[in-house]
C-alpha cells in the first residue's frame, strides 16, 4: 500500500478540496480530548490509591498492564462492532461503560475487582480512540488532513496534561476525583450529539481486514509502534535515567515537561508541513533520523540541564510527529471501512509498542548501565529509519 497506485492519483486530485467538516471533526476531537483529561487524571490516581492500600508495586504494575492487554484485545473488535451498530452508537456505549467503570474503581473494595474494571475501562478507551481517529480522518479533506490531525494531537496532549494538574489540585481522597473523572467522560458524549447526522459510514466487511492492515501500510503502523515504545518506555524510565546521570528528581521531572511542551506546540506546524510534502514517508524518515541523533546525543548533554531541556523540547515535538504524520499517511492511503480497520490496526501497534518499550529499555539499562537508555531508544529509531528508507527506495524502483 505504500507504493504509488492509481488510487493515489485520485487522492492527489482530491487534495484540491479544502473544505473541512468542522462540526464532525470538532465533535470527534472534543469527545476524545475530554476522555484524555479523564485518562490523565485516572492513571496516577489509581496507582496512588493502590499504594495507600498496601498493594505491592509488582501487583500495581500487573493491574496497570491490563490496560495494554485490553487495548490489544479491543483493537480488532471495534470496527466489526461499529459496523453493526454504527460509529456514534458505539462511541456512546463506550462512553457509558468507561464512565461507570471509573465510578466502579471508587466503589470496589476488593483488589481483584480492579482487574475486570481496568479491562472494561481501557477496552472502552481504545474504542473511543479508534473510532474518533477514524471519524477525524474521514472528516478531513486530503489536502488538510495533516493540519486537522495536528489540531487533534495538540488538543489531546493538552487534555492529558490537564488530567495530572486536576489530580494535583483535588488529591486522591474521597469520591471527588472519581466524580470529576466520570463527569468529564460522560460530558464527552455531548459533542457527539452536535454531529449525530455526520457519522462516517463503514463499508462491507472484508475477510482478514484488521490483520492485513498491520502490514499493508508499514510506514504508518511502524511509526506508531516506535512512538508507543519510546513514549511508554522513555517516559517511565527517563526520571530514573535523569537521576542516575546526576540531575535532582525535580529537575529530571522538568525535562519530561520539556518533552511534553514540544509535543503540544509542534504538532500543528508539523501537520501543516505534512500537507505540503508529496510523500509523507520522507517526513517520517526525517523524524526517525532526528529521533536517532537526539537519543545518541543524550550522554553528551548530561553536563547541562538547559541544553538537554532545549534538545528534548525539539526532540519531543519531532518524535510525536511520528504519530501525527503516521496517522495522516494512513488516512491518505485508505478510506471507508478500510480506514476504520486500519485505524484499529494503528492503535493495536501503538499498544504493542507500549508493552514492548518499557521492557526493552529497562533491560538495556540493566545490561549496559546508564547509556543503555539511549542505546535502546536508538535501536527503535534506527530500525524504523531503515524501514522507511527501504520503502522509499522500493517505490522509486517500481516507478
Amino acid at each position: 500500500m505504500d507504493k504509488w497506485t492509481p488510487a493515489d492519483i485520485v487522492a492527489e486530485a482530491e487534495a484540491e478540496i479544502t473544505e473541512i467538516d468542522w462540526i464532525a471533526a470538532g465533535a470527534a476531537i472534543a469527545s476524545i480530548s475530554a476522555v484524555g483529561i479523564a485518562l490523565g487524571l485516572g492513571l496516577p490516581l489509581l496507582s496512588v490509591i493502590l499504594e495507600r492500600r498496601g498493594i505491592s508495586a509488582t501487583m500495581i504494575g500487573a493491574n496497570t498492564a491490563v490496560a495494554g492487554a485490553a487495548s490489544l484485545l479491543a483493537a480488532p473488535l471495534i470496527t466489526p462492532i461499529a459496523r453493526v451498530i454504527g460509529v456514534r452508537v458505539s462511541m456512546l456505549a463506550a462512553i457509558v461503560l468507561c464512565g461507570f467503570s471509573a465510578i466502579g474503581f471508587y466503589l470496589a473494595t476488593a483488589f481483584w475487582m480492579w482487574f475486570p474494571l481496568r479491562l472494561v475501562f481501557h477496552f472502552s478507551i481504545t474504542a473511543l480512540f479508534v473510532l474518533s481517529e477514524f471519524w477525524i480522518n474521514a472528516a478531513a479533506p486530503p489536502g488538510r488532513r495533516g493540519f486537522i490531525l495536528g489540531i487533534y494531537a495538540t488538543v489531546l496532549s493538552l487534555g492529558f496534561a490537564a488530567g495530572p494538574w486536576i489530580f494535583s489540585q483535588v488529591g486522591s481522597s474521597g469520591f471527588l476525583p472519581f466524580g470529576i473523572g466520570a463527569g468529564v467522560i460522560f460530558a464527552s458524549a455531548i459533542p457527539l450529539f452536535f454531529a449525530w447526522n455526520r457519522q462516517p459510514l463503514l463499508g462491507k466487511h472484508q475477510s482478514g481486514a484488521f490483520w492485513r492492515f498491520i502490514f499493508s501500510v508499514p510506514t504508518a503502523t511502524g511509526a506508531v509502534l516506535v512512538f508507543g515504545a519510546v513514549e511508554a518506555g522513555g517516559f517511565a524510565l527517563f526520571p530514573i535515567y535523569g537521576e542516575r546521570i546526576g540531575f535532582p528528581e525535580a529537575s529530571a521531572a522538568l525535562l519530561l515537561t520539556a518533552i511534553g511542551l514540544g509535543n503540544v506546540l509542534m504538532q500543528i506546524p508539523i501537520g501543516l508541513v505534512s500537507d505540503k510534502v508529496a510523500d509523507r514517508r520522507q517526513l517520517l524518515s526525517l523524524f526517525a533520523f532526528v529521533g536517532l541523533v537526539g537519543t545518541l546525543c543524550l550522554p553528551l548533554l548530561a553536563e547541562s540541564w538547559w541544553l538537554m531541556a532545549g534538545v528534548l523540547f525539539l526532540w519531543g515535538g519531532v518524535v510525536a510527529g511520528l504519530y501525527t504524520v503516521g496517522l495522516a499517511h494512513l488516512g491518505s492511503k485508505l478510506s471507508g471501512s478500510d480506514l476504520a480497520s486500519a485505524n484499529a490496526a494503528f492503535i493495536f501497534c501503538y499498544s504493542a509498542g507500549m508493552l514492548v518499550g518499557p521492557q526493552a529499555i529497562g533491560s538495556s539499562m540493566d545490561l549496559f548501565g546508564n547509556n543503555g537508555f539511549s542505546w535502546a531508544l536508538a535501536v527503535f529509531f534506527a530500525a524504523y529509519l531503515a524501514l522507511t528508507l527501504v520503502r522509499l527506495a522500493l517505490s522509486r524502483y517500481r516507478t
